[in-house]
Order: structure tokens, then C-alpha cells, then sequence
């Protein structure tokens, strides 16, 4: 299937992490000229030379350090990056921390304020600086990552699950916003996506960490995800094949959301 990438400039926050370069590099296979947008330019750097090594790729990427919390900062960089590549077509909004891990009444305050400052606020800081565009142009896609947390809950991760809820919500309202412009907005509920825990036997899941075995053992597929099992995903909704979707948010959870006894 032509997905139609060819031509159309996308940009990937948190870019040089396991799931965005993972994205950064199935849409340059697409045709995209990808944006690696992150805070560790290095990092970012890193998957460009990856790309450009990538027979596969077609598309250029260039590496943009940001920081999402930084207003003035999104703004001008995304002002330079739309200069430059002539509009930013296709937004992954993909940066988010994961890391925060305590019961309500052990939870960290500067955690919690650090959590909601990147992983909501800095995805409306983007949006916000690329949706205009977006409208102007009568094109654009945006593909925010949510997680199966912001759904369900998560035990411990309270401001991981919030998070992600409110991004559920944010993606269905450009949603709405943006149907009558041409703009699309879906949102993706992955389960826990880690090539490297998927590979591992269960007596090594176990050994490594319990909690990632008691999901992969609630799980119906009975396996943890893969960054492959979410890329091509996004390629498809930032393409002219999805055109009449949007509001959408789906599951890549192998079954995780569904009820089973």
C-alpha cells in the first residue's frame, strides 16, 4: 500500500527514544522527511546517522533539540523547522517521562508537577505551534501516544496514568477541531512496548522483573509488545489511506484491555 508520505514532513517528539526513533525511522522508509525532535540532541543525531544508513529510508531527517516545557523555546523552534521544510505535515506526539513509581501517599510532588509539565503540557506546547499550519495548509495528521494506563489506571504510577488520560481526551478535542480543515487526530493506547522484554523467556522476565511477567501473563497474546508492533500504526494514520479517521483511539496491547477471567 502507497501510504502517500512521500513529500510530507513529519515531526516526532522525543525522537531519539526507543518508541520515537522507532517511528522517525518507519516513517523515512515511507517517504517522510522526519523531524528527530528531543531534548538530548545527541541522541536525536544518533538516529539521523541511523536513517541515512537505512537503505530503506528514502526520506531525509534532521535532528532539532527542544525542550517541551519551554514555550518560548517550541515556538521559535518550530517556527525554524516550518521555515525551513516549508510546514510540518504529520505530528507524533511521543516525549513523555515513565519513570515516577509510588503509592498516592509516597508520590513525589516535583515528580508529579514534572510528569504533567512534559507529558501533557508539552504535547499542547507543540501542537499548538504546529496546528495552524496545519489548518492553513487543509492537511495535517496528529498521532499522540497515550498508554493502556490512561484507560485502566496503573498501581503506583499515578502521574504516568493521569497523564496519559488527559492525552485521550486532548487528542479527541483537535479532533473535533480540526475534522472540517483536513486535520486528523487519533490517539494510541499501547501496552508496554520493549523489544528487549519481549524477547525474554518468561523464567527471564521473571528473574528480570515480576511485574512486566504478571502483565505478559494477563495479556491474551501472552507477550509484551515491540516498538514494530506501534510504528507502522503511526505511518498509517499520518497518511492519506487514514483520511476518515479520527478521534480515534486504539490499543496496541495484544488484548491487555480486554475483560477475560
Amino acid at each position: 500500500m502507497d501510504l502517500g508520505l512521500d513529500g510530507r514532513t513529519a515531526l516526532v517528539t522525543g525522537g531519539a527514544g526507543r518508541l520515537g526513533s522507532e517511528d522517525c525511522k518507519h516513517l523515512a522508509r515511507e517517504g517522510a522527511a522526519v523531524v528527530v525532535l528531543d531534548v538530548d540532541l545527541d541522541g536525536a543525531e544518533r538516529v539521523v546517522d541511523e536513517i541515512d544508513d537505512d537503505e530503506d529510508a528514502t526520506g531525509e531527517a534532521m535532528a532539532v533539540d527542544c525542550d517541551l516545557t519551554d514555550r518560548e523555546d517550541v515556538a521559535s523552534t518550530i517556527e525554524a523547522v516550518e521555515e525551513e521544510t516549508g510546514g510540518i505535515d504529520v505530528l507524533v506526539n511521543n516525549a513523555g517521562f515513565v519513570d515516577a513509581v509510588a503509592k498516592m501517599e509516597d508520590f513525589d510532588d516535583d515528580l508529579w508537577d514534572r510528569d504533567v509539565e512534559l507529558n501533557l503540557t508539552g504535547a499542547y506546547n507543540v501542537t499548538k505551534a504546529v496546528y495552524p499550519g496545519m489548518k492553513e495548509r487543509g492537511w495535517g495528521r496528529i498521532v499522540t501516544m497515550a498508554s493502556i494506563a490512561g484507560w485502566r489506571g496503573s498501581f503506583a504510577q499515578i502521574s504516568y496514568s493521569t497523564t496519559k488520560a488527559g492525552l485521550i481526551g486532548f487528542g479527541k478535542t483537535l479532533a473535533l477541531e480540526g475534522a472540517r480543515y483536513g486535520v486528523t487526530s487519533n490517539v494510541l493506547t499501547p501496552n508496554i512496548v520493549v523489544e528487549d522484554l519481549a524477547e525474554m523467556e518468561p523464567e527471564q522476565l521473571e528473574a528480570f522483573n515480576p511485574q512486566f511477567e504478571r502483565i505478559r501473563q494477563a495479556t491474551p497474546m501472552k507477550e509484551l509488545g515491540r516498538e514494530d508492533d506501534v510504528a507502522p500504526l503511526v505511518c498509517y494514520l499520518a497518511s492519506d489511506q487514514a483520511r476518515y479517521v479520527t478521534g480515534q483511539v486504539i490499543g496496541v496491547t495484544g488484548g491487555a484491555d480486554l475483560f477475560s477471567y
